[in-house]
């Protein structure tokens, strides 16, 4: 049971509340030296950075700075200091994560260490799904089937929602109303995209063999090569 206290207006709060206004943090440190001012800066954003599961917001990163504080200046000085380590401040989804160069990942694999983060496993034809939903969002699970010539179970899509690779998005404006899909922050996360214009060009996909020739933006039912193959 939390206690409650009067406050200096009378009113009673709880103690176990504290509100942002109540956390005193001296963002400015106009009291340090420009050198030492900005090394606690650079300090509080990695924290920061370190710390979280998801990928840190420049909005975040201003609340632990000062007003006139360059983020992205911090962030260059910050990539330079973890240049010889063996893992680095990376931008994805929209803001900055902590991530392992790709070259280790071997060794943490063998090592059999538990990990955080990281994408999911999925079977081949998962990714394929993946893949069409990203590129053709918003899309119907009908349409998929289209895509793919074949029905996509339901089971499949509550396999990449679990995942909490999808989304429900707008009904579609066909008979019936069906919701659609979308991807979702965690999946530009997990692929270490910014935003979905780091995918892949279209292009790309077709000379690596895993779209047809027949790029579809107007029917995504002939994009997707070799779709019946699980």
């Amino acid at each position: 049971m939390t206690m409650a206290e009067p406050d200096a207006g009378g009113t009673r709060r709880s103690r176990g509340s504290v509100s942002e206004d109540e956390v005193l943090l001296d963002r400015e440190l106009a009291d340090l030296p420009p050198e030492m001012r900005w090394r606690e800066w650079m300090l509080r954003v990695e924290a920061v950075i370190f710390a979280s599961a998801e990928p840190v917001s420049r909005e975040t990163l201003a609340r632990v700075v000062g007003r006139d504080c360059s983020i992205d200046l911090l962030i260059d000085d910050l990539l330079e200091e973890l240049r010889s380590r063996p893992y680095e401040i990376v931008a994805v989804a929209g803001g900055w994560q902590h991530r392992t160069h790709s070259r280790f990942a071997a060794s943490i694999l063998a090592s059999q260490a538990p990990t955080r983060g990281g994408a999911a496993a999925l079977s081949d034809f998962e990714a394929m799904i993946l893949m069409a939903i990203a590129y053709f969002q918003p899309i119907t699970r009908s349409d998929l089937s289209k895509i793919f010539g074949k029905e996509i179970s339901r089971d499949t899509i509550a396999t990449l929602r679990n995942a909490n690779f999808l989304a429900s998005g707008p009904r579609s404006p066909t008979p019936g109303a069906p919701y659609t899909y979308v991807t979702t922050k965690h999946f530009l996360t997990a692929f270490g995209l910014q935003t979905l214009r780091d995918l892949p060009d279209i292009e790309a996909l077709e000379d690596a063999g895993l779209l047809s020739r027949q790029v579809a933006h107007a029917d995504p039912s002939a994009a997707i090569a070799d779709g019946s193959e699980e």
